[in-house]
């Protein structure tokens, strides 16, 4: 990287045009066009809905939610996860594309009615699942939009994490200042609104566990406990937020949780998952 210009050398040009190789750790996923790049279907299971994802925090968000319901005996909510690997360009191809348009994981195919239903966006996933079950969203008015609030608030900041925090701390081509000191900013900011509700309330709707939690513990979860990006639970002094270390806590316990975790986990986890008798097979170191 050291024919890289300095941060403060970049002057940016009239008109932006795509510099691939400089995309850092993400060069080949990330492009400023859509649509496929090859032909290429999905595979169908045969559970009512099929789940095209990799086991990152968007991804675990609805495995989790998944899982729970299966824990609570919804067994309507039994699902295939086929595994999407995004650096060997699987979410580029005809298949993937006709679900996402937006080239993101997760995607859905809700099969259970007369007619599949395309599901993609985590957030319309949970809302989803939880209305069509009747589970993990609270019924009453108030309960429902603070429920709403809580996981459309986790929806609008996860970009300032992943993309923002994580990027530029550990994935970037190289270490810059003011985009690291700006999303740090952010991050702890976030964890401090999340820490302050979490002193009134043993969950973020309420008392009641919801999808808002669910959404929220993919991302601080994994952040909280030092399972991203590194030392950054170290830099970005984790142990201060009690209350959120209180709340993950609980959730890691959760069977559901737990199970949710380790689908299209590429690392540690069953990287495909089409029946609950997968979590009895070996899993990989």
């Amino acid at each position: 990287m050291s024919d890289q210009p300095k941060p403060e050398d970049y002057v940016p040009p009239k008109v932006w045009t795509w510099d691939q190789p400089n995309g850092g750790v993400f060069a080949n996923l990330n492009r400023p066009i859509a649509g496929p790049i090859r032909e290429a279907e999905l595979p169908v299971g045969e559970h009512p809905f099929q789940l095209y994802s990799l086991g990152t925090p968007n991804g675990q968000k609805v495995t989790i939610m998944l899982e729970e319901l299966l824990e609570a005996g919804v067994a309507e909510a039994e699902y295939d996860a086929w595994l999407i690997k995004i650096f060997e360009g699987d979410q580029f191809t005809t298949g993937f594309v006709d679900v996402n348009p937006n080239s993101k994981i997760p995607a859905m195919v809700d099969r259970s009615g007369p007619e599949p239903i395309r599901l993609f966006e985590s957030g319309a996933m949970l809302l989803h699942l939880a209305e069509k079950f009747g589970r993990f969203i609270p019924t009453d008015a108030q309960g429902r939009a603070e429920c709403l609030s809580w996981l459309f608030w986790q929806m609008g900041s996860a970009p300032f994490i992943g993309g923002g925090f994580g990027h530029f701390y550990a994935y970037a081509p190289f270490k810059m200042e003011y985009p690291i000191n700006r999303y740090a900013m952010e991050t702890k900011r976030l964890f401090s609104v999340a820490d302050r509700r979490l002193g009134e309330s043993r969950f973020l709707a309420g008392e009641d566990y919801t999808i808002a939690d669910i959404a929220t513990y993919a991302w601080f979860g994994m952040l909280y406990n030092g399972q991203a990006y590194g030392d950054a639970a170290t830099f970005l002094s984790m142990h201060e937020y009690e209350n959120v270390g209180r709340w993950v806590r609980e959730i890691d316990a959760r069977p559901g949780a737990q199970r949710g975790r380790l689908v299209n986990n590429i690392q540690r986890g069953i990287p495909e998952r089409h029946s609950a008798a997968d979590f009895d097979a070996p899993k990989a170191s």
